[in-house]
């Protein structure tokens, strides 16, 4: 394994975490083109690089830019970070970015996206992933992201591959911390338990995650959604503690976190745009059926973001 690797990588969906993601790995030194169905913030991007806006630099990346994935050619690593009900659509026109020996990514919310990629072009080329990375979108070319939490890659059937661990190596040596996980899906459960704590709370009250966390009644809903998926989780099989249900939420409302930031679900319903409401809560609901654990807490929840999405519908 070498630490020198530098992959060439595709981003496809280049919206605020696609695009930050990218954005740091093409400032490390890997080659990294973004691909958006967004034609002015790909212009944006082609005519004067990245923006990043952080909370001590403002700097701008000079990366490539698409809408076309055909054009490319192809890529070493695909990481895939559209919104999840666009899944299909976005790997389908990419799927002449896939060779024998290319891997694709998803650090998508929710649960069930990379049997949804693995159908397209085979599960023997995805990988689990996750990140707590947090971000959104200020205009075209500029993405204003919050701290710097780390991110996993791993086998979707557990254990660490030396695949996993040359793609973790390449991208923290670009500046994109990230582990090779033995146990991804626990990780990806855990990233879940978070999303499914805030992002309704906070596109039901327009709250950032540390607002949420210091109103009590808010952070006592927002952490029974997290109990009841939870315990979803385990009867699945996944192995969560209490103190690892609550971990992505304390790294991201601490010190270095993204707590300062609005869940994207808020973002899309602010935009009067349909959420990943259906993607992140709705496998939880499912799988609580199955097993017989009951989730009132998250089905009201996904209720209420409904009736909200009901007026753009």
């Amino acid at each position: 394994m070498s630490e020198t690797w530098r992959p060439e990588v595709v981003v496809v969906g280049a919206g605020a975490m696609g695009s930050l993601i990218g954005g740091l790995l093409g400032e490390g030194g890997i080659e990294v083109t973004l691909v958006d169905v967004w034609a002015e913030h790909v212009a944006a991007i082609e005519k004067d690089g990245l923006r990043l806006i952080g909370d001590t630099r403002d700097r701008v990346v000079p990366v490539r830019a698409t809408t076309e994935p055909a054009t490319i050619g192809g890529a070493e690593i695909v990481i895939v970070q559209c919104k999840a009900l666009h899944t299909v659509a976005a790997v389908e026109a990419a799927q002449a970015l896939f060779g024998t020996d290319t891997v694709a990514i998803s650090f998508q919310n929710g649960l069930g996206n990379e049997k949804t990629i693995g159908g397209i072009i085979g599960m023997n080329k995805v990988l689990g992933g996750l990140t707590a990375q947090g971000s959104h979108v200020v205009g075209p070319g500029v993405i204003r992201y919050f701290g710097d939490l780390p991110s996993y890659v791993g086998e979707l059937e557990g254990g660490v591959s030396a695949r996993a661990e040359r793609i973790a190596a390449a991208f923290t040596s670009a500046g994109l911390q990230t582990t090779a996980s033995p146990d991804i899906r626990r990780e990806m459960w855990k990233k879940l338990l978070a999303n499914v704590a805030m992002s309704a709370v906070s596109t039901i009250t327009d709250l950032t995650v540390d607002e949420i966390m210091a109103v009590p009644e808010l952070k006592t809903v927002a952490f029974n959604a997290l109990d009841e998926a939870a315990a979803v989780g385990r009867a699945t099989g996944i192995d969560l503690d209490a103190q690892a249900t609550r971990e992505v939420i304390l790294k991201i409302t601490g010190k270095g976190g993204t707590g300062r930031n609005k869940s994207s679900m808020c973002t899309d319903v602010l935009n009067r745009r349909k959420s990943e409401v259906d993607f992140i809560y709705g496998p939880v609901v499912r799988l609580g059926r199955e097993h017989g654990v009951p989730t009132p807490v998250i089905e009201t929840l996904v209720s209420a973001v409904k009736g909200m999405e009901s007026h753009f519908a």
